[in-house]
């Protein structure tokens, strides 16, 4: 009894331990860029970093409003495209698709996981930028087709193999008892998988959009090689735009020779940590309140 407890002891420690490590790991990497990217938050207001649009890096000036936008205007078109479709698919999964199917499809997009960004970079431009171009004449618009709809389908395609995989684990969780006691009350197969499946389920598939969400806001390579980069506030879906992400992989370590240029590129990576972290926590506290107990 006595060795019990003390591997209980020393294994709780150890999970302690590593959950400190990794809260560390985080903390010291938002320390560093705040660090490295202060000589431009002290050379300017902070009002004309956020919310200016004037990005003239030889004149000292950085202003990362178009940037923001681009950025979460990508990662919400992205979402709203993915997630329906995602969330259907994995209910379809789950409960529709004959056990001996499931394997080869789960297989499929898991697969789609695992492809590098940079090929969803090229179907993009294969593929949906001409279509993006095409839709965009039809409707008067005049364009390349490289813009924030391209942007938002290829960022949709590579985040939904990551939504639809934790969703079907979450769906196929449920105890089959709650479908066959619906089932022997007369519903229908629809009404067991929406009623009682997916509202046992969502607080995980929340968490399998917030995955999904955190994927996108970060990606590079593939939304980098189809939005434009240009940098200004989109007033459509053909405009073109430039997200934080692309900012920093084209630039930095090019024009390192422009004074402060490396400091307002690292602050890019900062407000970007921070507008993750910043959905998350928002996620994490939804789903805390959404608890039995919880006001």
């Amino acid at each position: 009894m006595l060795s019990r407890r003390k591997t209980d002891r020393w294994t709780g420690g150890t999970m302690r331990g590593a959950l400190l490590l990794v809260n560390l790991v985080a903390f010291t990497i938002a320390l560093l860029l705040l660090w490295k990217s202060w000589p431009v938050l002290s050379g300017q207001p902070i009002k004309d970093v956020l919310f200016s649009t004037n990005w003239h890096p030889t004149q000292g000036q950085f202003g990362y409003l178009a940037f923001i936008v681009g950025t979460v205007a990508v990662t919400v078109l992205a979402m709203a495209l993915a997630v329906p479709v995602c969330l259907l698919s994995a209910l379809c999964i789950s409960e529709y698709i004959p056990t001996r199917l499931r394997w080869p499809v789960r297989l499929g997009i898991d697969v789609m996981a695992g492809v590098p960004s940079v090929l969803y970079g090229l179907l993009g431009i294969i593929v949906v930028v001409p279509w993006v171009h095409r839709l965009g004449a039809y409707f008067g618009r005049d364009g390349s087709g490289y813009s924030l709809l391209a942007g938002g389908i290829v960022l949709g395609l590579m985040v939904s193999p990551v939504i639809i995989s934790v969703a079907v684990e979450v769906l196929q969780g449920v105890p089959r008892d709650a479908r066959e006691a619906a089932l022997s009350l007369g519903t229908t197969k629809w009404e067991v998988s929406l009623h009682v499946v997916a509202r046992h389920a969502w607080r995980g598939l929340m968490s399998a959009v917030v995955l999904g969400f955190a994927r996108a806001f970060g990606e590079t390579m593939a939304v980098l090689m189809v939005v434009g980069n240009d940098a200004h506030i989109p007033t459509s879906l053909f405009d073109r735009v430039y997200p934080i992400p692309a900012l920093i992989a084209n630039n930095y370590g090019e024009v390192m020779s422009i004074p402060l240029y490396d400091s307002a590129l690292l602050l890019g990576a900062l407000l970007l940590m921070i507008l993750v972290g910043a959905f998350n926590l928002a996620a994490h506290v939804m789903l805390a309140r959404s608890e039995p107990g919880r006001a």
